[in-house]
């Protein structure tokens, strides 16, 4: 899986690794810190700041993905630590984030979170709005399975709309929840047998967390 966003960082840590490498993180916190500036002001240059970024993570683990959030009124950025979705690279963004010092302009998020309200997303020339977004859910086994419904989805632009689906999911429950919660996970039109009764993406996070008691 998954996600093509254009935040991506690459390298490889084990949670079991040696002494050695347990100080990945602590160096590439030092990096951070050394260069903050650059970091907290990175649409001066997005490309090289990303490029230079991008580097240093390669150190860590070559799943990770991260994502800046704009400047909050407490002066403040979120710097989003993410496995992408891919779960075995789950104990790689706690570490990172367990080994996070304090950091006068930014608090450290791990995993996407839940946003509300929820965003519209692009993806690969595909614009949808959130309102637009529709799902069903499932019992699969222990947990629950669902279905998107787009307007406009086709098997032919399927990779774009599991990509954007994904997200959505993920802005919805935030992702780790949608790792570890989630089972099977389809998308449809809304020309589909299984759009009856079908509901806005917005209620999706009520229904989970009632399923599941939180």
């Amino acid at each position: 899986m998954k996600h093509g966003v254009k935040f991506i960082v690459m390298g490889i840590l084990s949670i079991f690794g040696s002494k050695a490498n347990a100080s990945v993180e602590a160096d590439f916190w030092k990096w951070f810190q050394n260069n903050g500036d650059m970091i907290f002001n990175f649409e001066k240059d997005t490309e090289n700041t990303f490029d230079k970024l991008s580097l240093e993570l390669s150190k860590v683990d070559p799943e990770l993905t991260f994502e800046f959030s704009s400047i909050r009124e407490n002066g403040k950025r979120e710097f989003v630590i993410s496995a992408d979705g891919i779960k075995k690279s789950f104990p790689s963004v706690e570490l990172l984030f367990k080994s996070a010092p304090e950091l006068k302009q930014w608090k450290i998020v791990k995993f996407r979170p839940r946003r509300t309200p929820l965003n519209d997303l692009t993806f690969g020339g595909v614009s949808i709005k959130s309102d637009d977004v529709y799902y069903n859910i499932y019992k699969n086994e222990d947990k629950l399975g669902i279905v998107l419904f787009f307007n406009n989805y086709s098997e032919k632009e399927h990779t774009t709309y599991a990509n954007i689906g994904y997200l959505f999911l993920d802005e919805t429950l935030g992702e780790y929840d949608v790792e570890t919660k989630l089972g099977f996970i389809e998308f449809h039109n809304k020309s589909s047998e299984y759009f009856d009764g079908a509901k806005p993406i917005k209620e999706l996070a009520n229904q989970v967390d009632e399923f599941y008691g939180n």
